[in-house]
């Protein structure tokens, strides 16, 4: 593998491919590199850059400069696949760079239109080869004329949600990311295999003697020396690493059943509870509302899905829970059971209470630990502590249930918002409509809070 790097600064570039493995790589002669400074592209005192066209700032390096870089770097080697790096472009993920590393290294199956893009521009009808050539064009300044990349990126890569100087280092992360996984670069494969980001869990904690350092203790299951109880710490300890620190990212990666039985047993459980006391009203301040038996079926169905242990529904007037029960009794009896037992399954969740104490008493009963109270509500309230949808981390490292408060009426009333730990931030859409229904927001709530959001492979 020929590897060109077309940069303002290759010098950034030297040190880089001559330490550690890289190096070695190279005196193995699996790879090797051509690094291509972009002012030799042009004559002497010629500049590489001009200023951007209409208003603002800044300067592009120029479309001609980047078109002889590539050039000079095709003449050597042959045609390469072209990576540029730019915020616009592809997210680097782990799995994104294996499939990248099958595609330019080990070509198998199917090739990605880029892919095919390449081989058309060789000309050739024979099947996808490994390539052989590989430019990496790293822009420096405001970037480079949209043109260019436009003309000759086969791939557009970013590194992150931020911005740097220049693409010299995404250059380098890539390089670090992807070389990594050619046989032969890095010395065991089960240090590749492992790593975090190979799939839905992060790795486990590793420790190394001594046993004891700054009053810290290697985990006594470690010195057990019984692998089977080691296997099962380490995937218990992968699994709360990803919980806590990236929920995000075991959420998006296809978690197989066992993933998910896992991670439901190191999720602290959550509760719920439909306030039809201490809520606004239309036009006569704080007060009661009804229950209606649609949101009683729909938020237990949506409980059921998310894994909520229990339902709760709160009303202080005798009649509606007498109503409530009648109810109940119903999808709890054999006959509910047979008329749908999908139905039956989820109001059998439902626990009627006369007050928000009452509710937060059983869950203390039952956990052995105070609940952490989470309100919601459609606009943005005056409270303390707010969370977003990201925030599960901060609050499942408490390690104690949650509990998730939401109101009927025209919202929840300052004395059950003042009673929470956090407020989580009100759904939003793309227009100033915001009257949603309480069992729809419930069930975007819980989706956004515990749901998957799978891909595509």
């Amino acid at each position: 593998m020929k590897i060109s790097i077309i940069s303002v600064f290759p010098e950034l570039h030297e040190r880089f491919i001559a330490t550690s493995l890289i190096a070695r790589a190279v005196e193995k002669n699996l790879i090797s590199f051509n690094l291509i400074k972009l002012s030799d592209m042009c004559a002497p005192k010629e500049r590489i850059d001009e200023p951007t066209c209409g208003p603002g700032a800044g300067m592009i390096i120029k479309p001609e400069v980047i078109e002889k870089a590539i050039d000079t770097a095709e003449t050597a080697f042959g045609l390469g696949y072209r990576i540029f790096f730019s915020p616009q472009g592809e997210l680097l993920t782990q799995p994104r760079i294996r499939q990248l590393a099958t595609e330019l290294f080990d070509i198998s199956g199917d090739a990605s239109p880029d892919i095919k893009t390449w081989q058309t521009e060789r000309a050739s009808s024979q099947p996808v080869q490994p390539i052989t050539h590989l430019i990496l064009v790293c822009s420096r300044y405001e970037g480079m004329d949209a043109r260019v990349e436009q003309y000759y990126a086969h791939k557009l890569i970013s590194i992150g949600d931020y911005v740097l100087m220049g693409g010299d280092l995404p250059a380098q992360v890539f390089l670090e990311a992807i070389l990594r996984l050619i046989p032969g670069i890095v010395g065991k494969n089960a240090s590749v295999e492992h790593d975090s980001f190979t799939g839905p869990l992060l790795d486990h904690p590793e420790y190394g003697l001594p046993t004891a350092w700054k009053d810290l203790i290697i985990p006594e299951v470690i010195r057990s020396g019984n692998h089977q109880l080691i296997n099962t710490w380490r995937r218990q300890e992968a699994c709360k690493n990803t919980l806590y620190k990236r929920f995000d990212w075991f959420r998006a990666h296809n978690p197989s059943s066992e993933d998910k039985t896992l991670a439901c047993s190191n999720i602290p459980s959550h509760y719920i509870v439909l306030m039809h006391d201490q809520v606004h009203l239309k036009h006569e301040g704080i007060g009661q509302t009804s229950i209606a038996t649609l949101d009683i079926h729909d938020i237990a169905r949506s409980s059921a899905t998310y894994g909520i242990k229990n339902y709760f529904i709160v009303s202080p007037m005798k009649d509606q829970q007498t109503i409530l029960k009648t109810f109940l009794d119903f999808w709890r009896s054999d006959d509910g059971k047979q008329y749908n037992e999908t139905r039956h399954r989820a109001i059998s969740a439902v626990i009627p209470a006369f007050s928000l104490a009452e509710v937060i008493e059983h869950i203390q009963k039952i956990e052995k630990k105070d609940p952490i109270i989470i309100s919601t509500s459609a606009k943005i309230a005056d409270h303390q502590v707010k969370i977003d949808y990201n925030s599960q981390g901060k609050i499942w490292s408490q390690e104690r249930p949650v509990l998730f408060i939401f109101g009927t009426g025209q919202g929840l009333s300052r004395e059950v918002l003042d009673q929470s730990h956090y407020m989580l931030l009100p759904i939003q859409g793309l227009t100033d409509y915001n009257h949603l229904s309480v069992r729809a927001a419930t069930s975007i709530i819980l989706d956004r809070w515990l749901g998957l959001n799978q891909r595509l492979e």
